[in-house]
């Protein structure tokens, strides 16, 4: 690769201002990562309070969709500006959209406010990992991945029960309001604490046409992936314009990026064997891990019984154990040097693990469900900071937003993608196996009310806490002589469909077990460069392309005096 311009470290910087600015980016983080889940248990007071109900998924959806489809032109952005001032204004943009969306006054505003926090947001995560690679030595950036990727677990943790407690002894709107005092604290550390970081490219050319094809590509395949088999048939003319729409914009997103002078995304990347191999590993275990995740609730409350509050403590072991890896492997892989060991442990780890949750039936008892969520945790937890790690000490400084935004963005369309292609497979084997459920005497005696008991969806009704509760309410309404007869044919087809249900989740997640491991097939590809403990900068040192030199000045003389370095270690093919 052959780059024209140094570009700036902090280096040399004092490590008390290291730490203090890493308080900062934790804290934006954790904003950005709590508002993807903290939302979800308010929304029924939303709804209530603003009405739209059949527009509440895009509460959720239009965050998501802001900040994936702006995390790799924010990373780029930052390559040629500094990250400073783009992960400052994304706060402020985060905080902004935080108080407009506490003052909505109808769900249209919401949804739109929302896109305006998922904008902010997409900025603190397209740089606050792009940051750690500015802020310290390849092997001390292990320690703060693996703490910021525990970040995304705690989140998990905390988020759905925050939002609630919120929502009952305050109200919807301090879901939103609660980033405020946080999100002024970051901004202080980052504004008056965080050193300059600029680029010393020269000539900075933003590509507009790719930033645009970039966006209307993912939007459309994104809403084509969410949307299809529930909101519409995938074989939908809707689904398959946006799908059309997607690929036409991606083709021309691709010609837009081999003809720009400073792509958005550039294509040389995927020549380096690091680059692509642990972009498809990333796209390949959140394909898995979220496909799996979304169903072990829904296993918890159809299955086991459990309540639907219940049934969300039931991921609390498993991001423990993600939270916990996450921060060990970030400590090993920083002691040691060395990744591919840690990678092709929690890979291997995470097709065992998924394995063994493919096994569970109506037998499985909570604690052994508890024991398959924390054995996924830490495959998860062990894997998460791997891959970003690896892609930073692949290139130099001047490409860290982008290949560290690239990480990211492939972990969100893996999830997407995962979470659809599983979900279309589960609808599958559900509809399939629940045919054997026709000749049972309370599918028969449903028929003859014009009920269809066999369809996967009045199945899913009839095994929840609130569909059982109408049920037996119903059979204890009929007369004495054909109540126990009734309630007898309501028990053994419950029970029959719990097997079924517990059966195709474990399918679901047979599945997901397989695409794990084509994940450690290409792990086994990833090769291994050895991270450096420390910068070890020389004056003037020429840059890779021998253009231009590079001088190592020493620390910057005030706060927003920026620092030129030396390139880091060249990238490698």
């Amino acid at each position: 690769m052959n780059e024209d311009a140094a570009v700036t470290s902090f280096g040399d910087l004092h490590p008390k201002r290291k730490i203090i600015t890493m308080i900062g980016v934790i804290l934006a983080m954790l904003l950005a990562a709590l508002d993807q889940t903290i939302v979800g248990t308010a929304l029924p007071r939303i709804v209530r309070e603003l009405g739209g109900a059949d527009h509440l998924t895009w509460v959720v959806t239009a965050y998501l969709l802001a900040s994936t489809v702006t995390v790799p032109i924010y990373g780029k952005l930052s390559d040629l500006y500094g990250r400073k001032w783009f992960f400052f204004s994304g706060i402020v943009i985060f905080l902004v959209g935080s108080i407009l969306c506490g003052l909505s006054q109808n769900m249209f505003e919401l949804i739109l406010f929302r896109v305006i926090q998922g904008i902010g947001g997409g900025a603190i995560m397209g740089n606050a990992f792009a940051i750690i690679g500015d802020l310290f030595a390849p092997a001390e950036r292990a320690r703060w991945q693996g703490v910021l990727g525990g970040i995304f677990g705690l989140s998990s943790v905390i988020g759905p029960a925050l939002g609630g407690f919120l929502t009952d002894h305050a109200s919807w709107r301090a879901v939103f309001y609660v980033n405020i005092p946080l999100g002024l604290v970051a901004l202080a550390f980052i504004g008056f604490l965080m050193p300059k970081v600029a680029s010393a490219i020269k000539d900075k050319v933003i590509d507009f046409w790719g930033a645009g094809l970039l966006v209307s590509s993912l939007v459309p395949l994104l809403l084509a992936l969410s949307w299809g088999g529930r909101e519409h048939a995938w074989n939908s003319g809707f689904i398959i314009s946006l799908f059309a729409v997607g690929i036409a914009s991606m083709l021309g997103f691709l010609w837009a990026e081999h003809k720009a002078k400073e792509p958005i995304i550039p294509l040389s990347l995927f020549k380096n064997s690091i680059f692509t191999t642990s972009v498809t590993i990333t796209f390949l275990t959140a394909a898995a891990m979220f496909g799996a995740i979304i169903y072990i609730p829904i296993f918890a409350q159809l299955v086991k019984g459990v309540s639907a509050t219940d049934s969300g403590t039931m991921l609390t072991p498993l991001m423990i154990g993600l939270i916990g890896a996450s921060v060990i492997s970030g400590q090993l892989i920083a002691r040691t040097g060395k990744y591919r060991f840690i990678a092709l442990t929690g890979a291997t780890l995470l097709v065992l693990s998924l394995l063994w949750l493919s096994t569970i039936t109506p037998a499985t008892t909570h604690v052994q469900l508890l024991q398959h969520m924390v054995a996924l945790g830490i495959s998860l937890g062990l894997t998460m900071p791997v891959f970003t790690i690896a892609v930073q000490n692949a290139f130099d400084r001047s490409k860290m937003g982008v290949v560290t935004a690239s990480t990211q963005l492939a972990r969100s369309v893996g999830g997407t993608v995962g979470t659809a292609v599983l979900g279309a497979v589960f609808n599958n084997t559900l509809a399939q196996k629940s045919a054997s459920l026709t000749s049972t005497a309370y599918a028969q005696a449903s028929a003859g009310r014009g009920i269809d008991a066999t369809n996967p969806n009045v199945i899913q009704g009839l095994l929840s806490t609130e569909g059982q509760t109408k049920v037996h309410a119903a059979l204890g309404a009929l007369p004495q002589p054909a109540q126990a007869g009734a309630t007898q044919a309501f028990t053994d087809f419950t029970n029959q469909a719990r097997d079924i249900f517990a059966s195709s989740v474990g399918h679901l997640f047979l599945i997901g077990a397989v695409v794990a491991s084509v994940a450690l097939i290409v792990t086994l590809f990833l090769k291994e460069i050895p991270l450096q403990q420390a910068d070890k900068p020389k004056r003037g040192r020429l840059n890779e392309s021998g253009k231009g030199l590079a001088v190592e000045l020493g620390q910057a003389q005030s706060k927003d005096e920026p620092i030129l370095a030396p390139q880091a270690t060249p990238a490698r093919q």
